[in-house]
């Protein structure tokens, strides 16, 4: 009896595709953020990362990007879609979760942060292993960051001292936030985002706390008359953002996938995403200041006050980390020390040689 054995071709189709086969696969991921497609996060930094990944992958992967809450929800759920899966990848403010990142908020406090999105960057990747990856257990963080941090623009109050947000209802993006302007003798008011602009045209709010990046594609300066700042940009604390992946659909990918993403994480990107919002602030400056936005910065005796509030922000979280079982002032210490020395690493490199 003649046994005729399939060939290798049949064995092949019978078999399916080997796994040489299903590596060169293409993988899409979703993308999903709050703001809109003109805003310099997606238009220099999400969509450029995306398309790198694209080319540097020789087409493997492919990147569905989603601005403006277009996969469905509000701005505060994204977290929850990137950990249940619903996103494959997400942007989206750590303060829209209260309780979620509590030793990541160290960095919006209002006097751990500096005014350099860069400098605050390259602070939170010296530190992010020992002391705040427990809190993204739940993804696979790419980037943990922060913006060049919140200048205060008000409707029709000129602000020069602290006594002149007295009473102010002032919008805020997180409970930290909340604590500063609070400790201005000001009324809180929590919401993300995409809200503000409403908010300020029908009067909620008398004033918000965001960066000059996002006054003009939200149209802010038309619905505000001051913008105030401190003496040489200091900022009134900053938001700390986390862009993720799903970490199931992360382990789900090719070897050579998953460290083509690692090679565009973390400290590998963590300095040119800080530029892109250093170097949008100017830009925007000049910009609303032609428009007839009026401009200031707070003389230092009078920004003192403002950052003696502040000191008292610290020490409030302080003790409530303590509370959780944190050892607030050892986060406090750890991110202070890594945002001065890339401060002063900074402005030696700036020196004339």
């Amino acid at each position: 009896m003649t046994i005729r054995l399939p060939s290798l071709a049949m064995l092949a189709l019978l078999l399916g595709p080997g796994p040489s086969a299903q590596a060169q696969e293409t993988v899409t991921l979703t993308v999903h953020h709050f703001l809109s497609a003109t805003a310099p996060t997606h238009a220099a930094f999400i969509e450029p990362w995306a398309r790198r990944l694209e080319a540097e992958s020789e087409g493997r992967l492919k990147f569905e990007i989603f601005p403006s809450m277009t996969l469905g929800g509000k701005a505060p759920e994204l977290y929850q879609q990137v950990r249940d899966g619903v996103a494959d990848i997400v942007w989206t403010v750590i303060g829209y979760t209260p309780g979620v990142f509590p030793r990541a908020e160290v960095f919006e406090l209002p006097t751990v942060h500096r005014g350099s999105a860069t400098v605050t960057n390259l602070a939170i990747q010296d530190i992010f292993d020992e002391y705040l990856a427990e809190d993204f257990r739940e993804v696979q963080p790419i980037l943990v960051h922060v913006h060049a941090g919140n200048a205060l623009h008000t409707v029709d109050r000129e602000v020069r001292a602290i006594g002149d947000v007295a009473g102010l209802k002032l919008r805020t993006p997180t409970r930290t936030g909340a604590w500063m302007i609070e400790a201005w003798g000001a009324e809180p008011v929590g919401m993300p985002l995409p809200e503000v602009p409403q908010a300020l045209s029908r009067g909620v709010v008398d004033g918000v706390l965001i960066p000059f990046e996002v006054v003009l594609p939200l149209k802010i300066h038309e619905m505000t008359e001051y913008s105030v700042e401190g003496l040489d940009a200091r900022r009134f604390g900053t938001a700390v953002f986390l862009f993720a992946m799903n970490r199931e659909r992360y382990e789900s990918l090719p070897e050579d996938l998953r460290a083509l993403i690692d090679a565009h994480s973390g400290a590998h990107i963590a300095a040119d995403a800080g530029r892109v919002w250093d170097a949008v602030e100017p830009r925007v400056k000049d910009t609303i200041g032609g428009d007839g936005q009026t401009l200031m910065q707070l003389k230092p005796e009078a920004m003192a006050a403002f950052i003696d509030a502040g000191e008292a922000v610290v020490e409030r979280w302080i003790q409530e980390a303590g509370e959780r079982g944190l050892d607030g002032s050892t986060l406090v210490a750890a991110a202070r020390a890594a945002v001065e020395r890339h401060h002063l690493n900074i402005l030696s490199q700036q020196q004339p040689q």
